[in-house]
């Protein structure tokens, strides 16, 4: 259930919605919400507003539905419209207050004399100008094998930090179905990842989505992205693939003609998560999944386990009769907002503890889900949702989830997740 459908070619787009839809179509979750976007100091309570959002899009017996991305968001630092404050690119200039802006023309200039023979069309972009714009170009590319969308998008993240490092891994293929990803080091000490995907992660439709993001050491970050169709969504396929292979938009990404237009955007700040409520750290995401595998109930085997950021994980679990995707997400410091994710008809138990439990579809064909919703008197939530298929994405593998509203119960309120902190 996307939240919408993105720019299209004809409409020139503002950069924050189209960074965020590329992030979301990233996620591989069925479900397009917000499940970890941390800005620079981000307060605490602007954090828990966050993760309501997740898991309260809904309402109703659906309420709990953006728990279920598994993936993350990947923006950069910056304001309202997506802009990061960047540093200077590897090899670049460097930038300062007074560098001298780049143009809509020249960033679709140096988009278009690195693609291949072609026709070109609707041409869209944005410069450097103006203290909140991050430059970016799109077009489509006809180059006799069937049109083609392209863009480029050019910013800066914190070097060394989370965006950084999720930008360039190859992610969990339960998380963000693929049809491949590589990840490699250049010689200048960039990484650049390839990641064959596809427009929608349920595959309702065959368009393709293939990304080349390339980061710097320094943090200057380039974003390409490649369909086989000539718009995002709601074009025909007009080809089998992409124009540019793998190696080709890895290249794309990489090539120095980028520097220049790197070089003339401020300066970057760091970018911090906010932190946890006192004496409640955030667990590391793997040793979520331990938990939680260690968690499941007999007879129920963990066949593939995995996590993403420090609150979330997942086991596909298999009682004989078919693969289950089971996911958790462990949230502190959330009783400010129990009164949004726990309705009249939720429980109290006697220890203060409120426990809500939810049946319905999942979000497309035959995917059911369960979820039990608990939160805890100091303020700890901890969210278990099963499914009756391997994934958020894929077709059904039984009728129902392999554990029972009873069992997800007795996981969400066991003890052992109150000692990993």
């Amino acid at each position: 259930m996307p939240v919408d459908h993105g720019p299209h070619l004809d409409t020139p787009p503002d950069p924050f919605e189209d960074r965020l839809s590329r992030a979301l179509h990233h996620t591989g979750g069925a479900f397009d919400a917000d499940r970890r976007a941390l800005a620079a100091g981000g307060a605490a309570r602007g954090r828990r507003k966050r993760l309501l959002r997740r898991t309260a899009l809904a309402g109703g017996a659906a309420g709990v539905a953006a728990v279920c991305l598994g993936g993350t968001l990947l923006l950069a630092p910056g304001d309202r419209d997506g802009t990061a404050r960047p540093a200077p690119a590897a090899g670049s200039r460097t930038a300062t207050a007074t560098a001298a802006p780049v143009t809509a023309d020249q960033v679709i200039a140096t988009l278009e004399g690195l693609l291949p023979e072609g026709e070109v069309s609707d041409v869209r972009g944005r410069g450097s100008e103006g203290r909140s714009a991050s430059p970016y170009a799109q077009l489509v590319l006809d180059d006799g094998r069937g049109a083609a969308a392209l863009s480029v998008g050019l910013d800066r993240v914190a070097p060394g930090g989370d965006d950084a490092r999720r930008l360039t891994e190859c992610p969990d293929e339960a998380l963000v179905p693929h049809d491949g990803c590589t990840s490699e080091r250049r010689p200048d000490g960039s990484v650049v990842r390839v990641l064959k995907g596809y427009e929608y992660p349920d595959r309702r439709v065959d368009t393709k989505l293939w990304t080349a993001d390339l980061v710097t050491a320094d943090g200057a970050h380039v974003s390409v992205s490649e369909w086989n169709a000539a718009a995002e969504k709601d074009a025909p396929v007009t080809r089998p693939e992409p124009p540019l292979s793998v190696a080709e938009l890895g290249d794309l990404a990489a090539a120095p003609a980028w520097r220049d237009v790197l070089g003339a955007l401020p300066a970057a700040e760091e970018v911090t998560a906010a932190p946890s409520a006192p004496g409640h750290p955030a667990p590391g995401g793997r040793r979520i999944a331990g938990v939680l595998a260690a968690l499941m109930p007999d007879g129920v085997k963990v066949t593939a386990r995995g996590s993403q950021d420090t609150e979330f994980a997942y086991v596909v679990a298999d009682d004989g009769k078919g693969a289950s995707y089971v996911q958790v997400n462990v949230q502190p410091d959330m009783s400010d907002v129990a009164a949004q994710l726990f309705g009249s008809g939720a429980e109290t138990l006697p220890d203060g503890t409120r426990v809500a439990e939810h049946q319905g579809p999942g979000d497309h064909g035959d995917l059911v889900m369960w979820t039990v919703d608990t939160l805890r008197p100091d303020g700890r939530r901890i969210v278990v949702s099963a499914f009756n298929a391997a994934s958020q994405t894929t077709a059904a593998t039984r009728a129902t989830p392999a554990l029972t509203l009873g069992q997800l119960r007795t996981i969400a309120l066991s003890p052992r997740w109150l000692a990993l902190g």
